[in-house]
């Protein structure tokens, strides 16, 4: 399983890559490995402010379909365009060309929320 030590995670299995005072946001290796072949990535929330712990879109694979939540409070300012034509990025290249936000997050406090690579790997 692939955890790479200089992202953040999440209990809901969502992977936060800091960068300033923007968050890029995927979902982890183990989550699409659960989830099986993804089809459909539903994310109709850019330009909107959504509070940690809500729904930001869905994640819809063969199988089922999973909600995809906030890892932060802040304002969606991007969402990856090429998951549109290409959703098997996600399962492909989690962390890479499967990101599926970016965050202009409100409070750098909710960061210490986030949980470490050994801290995910323990939880999963």
């Amino acid at each position: 399983m692939n955890i790479p030590a200089n992202l953040k995670y999440t209990e809901d299995h969502e992977w936060v890559k800091i960068d300033g005072d923007i968050a890029i946001v995927g979902i982890t290796d183990f989550a699409q490995s659960e989830l099986g072949d993804i089809v459909f990535v539903d994310i109709q929330t850019e330009g909107e402010t959504i509070q940690k712990g809500e729904v930001f879109g869905a994640i819809e694979a063969v199988k089922t379909v999973a909600d995809a939540f906030m890892p932060l409070t802040g304002e969606i300012i991007e969402v990856n365009a090429d998951l549109e034509a290409s959703p098997e990025s996600v399962n492909q290249d989690p962390y890479g060309a499967g990101w599926m936000i970016k965050i202009k997050y409100q409070d750098s406090g909710e960061l210490d929320s986030l949980l470490s690579a050994e801290q995910y790997q323990d939880i999963i």
